[in-house]
This record gives C-alpha cells, structure tokens and sequence, in this order.
C-alpha cells in the first residue's frame, strides 16, 4: 500500500530534534512520497538538502507562501521562486494563494504574487497548490481571471463548503484532504462522499493541523493513514483503495 502525503513542511523547527526518524517512521506507515511546499527563500536550502537525503520520496515545490507576502520583500521573493524555477526541477508552484486571517492590509500584493505565481506555473506546465484561509472569494476571483486548461492543482487543506468544493473542482483543482476531516467541527466530513473520490488528494500540513486522536499535538506524515481510514469510512472503501486511488490522483496532478 502506498500512500501519498500531497503537503508537510518536513523542514519545520518543529522537526528539529528527530527530523530523520519521523521521516522514516512514515515511510515505515506505507507513506512513500512526500510534497513538500515552500513559504520563502529562507528554507530553499533546507527543501534542497531533505531532497538530497531522500531522492526517491521527496518531491518539491517551490513559491512564496502569502504569509510571507510583506511590502518591502515580496518582490525579492517572487524573484528567488522565479530564479529557482528556471534552474531546476520543481512538482509544483506553492505553497501560493491569499490569507486573509493574519494581515488584510496585504491584501493587494498578495492577489499580484498569487497572480504572478500562477502565471509561472502556467509557463513551466506545473500545478499550483493554493492556500487559502479567510479568502474564498479572492482566491476564485484569481483563479476566474486565469482560468484555462493550463491551470490545475491541489486546493490545500480544502475547508469550504460543497459549493466552493464543486468551485474548485471546476476550476481544475483537487481537493486536499487532512486532518480537518477528522475534526468533529470540521464539517468536510459531512459533504465529502458527494465528491468523487477522482478529486480528492491526502495530505497533513505537517507540523500543523494533526488529526484526532492527535490534534493540538504536533502533526506528522505518518498521520496520513489515519486520514486515510477517516475516508475509507467516509466513502465505505478498504483502506487499500483510498491509498490507490488518492495515490494515482497525486501523480496526476504532479506529473509523477
């Protein structure tokens, strides 16, 4: 059984102290193939070292993370992803969008970078991965004015509702599944078996967003098989299926 973790930030601090063994403790748990995003030139080199260690698991993207969007760096920034992106081999640009939880006040030069990003990875024919929080509408207002067949990827820890669910599929993205689903707040759960199971992508956003019996604690990839089992009960599945099926949806999308 393979499983695919579409998104951990397996450089993180959070890390720090037993980064190998939680790596390979995953791989142990049947996770084969790690997507790892970026969120500034900061972690470039950390991204390309984890690469080194792990070529045959490790696949990376490469953008600058709204987040990280500020005005007297971004355009800095979007040079660095642009610079890396003629240089070497990426899976995706990510992770990309527009956050509107932490800053409104950067709301303008976020849509340009999210723009600007999307139009590199429409260059280079690699998928997007979106973060979005707060910002439903000002991610598909981008996504609208970009919209064509080259535009594709992952909506990262997808948390919106079925509409904005059937929104993105049509937009060309996959939905990315992660510890949400097992939240009994988090509502996805409830909706999730409507959507066929061709546009739905695991992942944990590692450190971040553990599922239960873990939440609140720190998150790792291994945890994509208990994501895994929410979905084979969601959609009445064996596990062995979900892992196919979400595996082969990850190749797609990244070229694998």
């Amino acid at each position: 059984m393979i499983l695919t973790d579409t998104h951990t930030h397996l450089y993180s601090e959070e890390f720090q102290n037993d980064r190998t063994e939680m790596i390979e403790r995953a791989i142990e748990a049947g996770v084969s193939r790690f997507f790892v995003p970026s969120i500034d030139s900061s972690y470039s080199e950390k991204m390309y070292d984890l690469e080194a260690q792990f070529p045959s698991n490790i696949f990376l993207m490469m953008g600058l993370h709204p987040c990280y969007v500020k005005p007297e760096t971004y355009q800095q920034e979007l040079a660095h992803v642009e610079k890396a992106l003629a240089a070497k081999k990426f899976y995706a640009v990510g992770e990309i969008g527009i956050d509107l939880f932490w800053d409104k006040t950067t709301l303008q030069i976020q849509q340009e970078a999210f723009k600007r990003q999307i139009q590199l990875a429409k260059k280079y024919k690699l998928a997007i991965n979106i973060h979005c929080r707060e910002a439903f509408d000002e991610v598909f207002e981008v996504l609208e004015s970009e919209k064509s067949p080259e535009l594709f990827g992952i909506f990262h820890c997808f948390t919106g509702d079925f509409e904005q669910a059937k929104h993105a599929i049509d937009l060309g993205m996959k939905l990315g599944i992660g510890g949400v689903a097992t939240f009994k707040n988090g509502k996805i759960d409830q909706f999730l078996n409507e959507i066929d199971l061709k546009h739905i992508v695991l992942e944990t956003d590692s450190p971040y967003l553990a599922p239960v019996p873990f939440r609140g604690k720190r998150n790792e990839s291994s945890y994509t098989k208990i994501i895994a089992e929410k979905l084979a009960q969601i959609y009445n599945l064996p596990l062995e299926e979900i892992a196919r099926i979400t595996s082969e949806n990850s190749k797609q999308v990244f070229g694998i």
